[in-house]
């Protein structure tokens, strides 16, 4: 018989395509064993080249999704994704404290891999005040910790320990700055608590056109990887093994005409 799995929830925006947000996470999900369930808090038209349309659900409706998820089931860790408005990050940053929720994974979703703008500029500061304060994990990129700390991505290249340290003034208990945009041969993230960077993440750069989702991809991994009971770094660590893994493994798809995704299965699918 096999055990009950550890619940994960992701609360993201939808992609038809399935190759981000919510589609992307419950593939996570399922490749670390871990039960998923998701609330959807944005309605996105998009493909591997363009998002067309996005409709955001009432918030009423996405408060009774949200408590229905948490009246029924043990969620061990929330994952956090696109959220496109002010009143959807507080609504969310209201429902998540009212259920005393754990093992927070913020991915502050600012753009699309083909450009678009899925985070509304005056939603900026809501995510600040209302979401990082609540994150076991924060994971921007370089482009998402420059929008947070209002600098230029530049400053934040020029003085890395110290935008870790600015990000986690805004009170999450641990970041990734993840180096994807960074350019050279290997993809470096840095991890910063408190005590200063306790890890460095390398790992050699797939040439790949296949890399839509993958910023949903890891942090759905690290969630998984936190309501399965490892530790930050632990789960982390994990994630970044898996989306190389998945990165590298859909490098010969051909799945759309844009950025493709990655293969969240690589492990099964032969």
């Amino acid at each position: 018989m096999l055990d009950t799995p550890k619940i994960a929830l992701s609360i993201a925006g939808s992609d038809p395509s399935g190759g981000a947000g919510v589609q992307a996470d419950l593939k996570t999900f399922s490749a670390y064993s871990v039960y998923g369930a998701c609330v959807i808090a944005s309605l996105t038209a998009q493909n591997t080249r363009e998002v067309t349309a996005i409709h955001d659900p009432p918030l009423e409706f996405l408060a009774a999704q949200i408590d229905a998820v948490f009246g029924d089931l043990a969620v061990g860790a929330t994952k956090l994704g696109m959220l496109s408005n002010a009143a959807t990050i507080e609504l969310v940053g209201e429902r998540l404290a009212a259920h005393a929720a754990r093992n927070i994974v913020l991915d502050p979703v600012m753009v699309s891999k083909g450009g678009a703008r899925l985070l509304q500029p005056q939603a900026v500061a809501a995510l600040r005040e209302k979401l990082a304060p609540l994150a076991e994990v924060l994971t921007p990129n370089l482009p998402e910790a420059a929008v947070l700390l209002g600098c230029s991505e530049g400053e934040v290249l020029a003085d890395l320990a110290g935008a870790g340290r600015r990000l986690l003034d805004l009170g999450p208990r641990c970041v990734v700055l993840k180096g994807g945009h960074a350019g050279g041969a290997h993809s470096d993230d840095l991890v910063f608590e408190p005590g200063g960077v306790v890890a460095r993440l390398s790992a050699k750069r797939t040439p790949s056109n296949n890399t839509h989702g993958t910023g949903c991809t890891f942090s759905a991994a690290i969630a998984a990887g936190l309501a399965k009971g490892k530790t930050r770094e632990e789960a982390v660590m994990s994630a970044k093994r898996f989306i190389s893994a998945a990165i590298e493994g859909s490098r010969d798809w051909k799945i759309g005409r844009g950025h493709g995704p990655v293969h969240h299965f690589h492990k099964w699918w032969k």
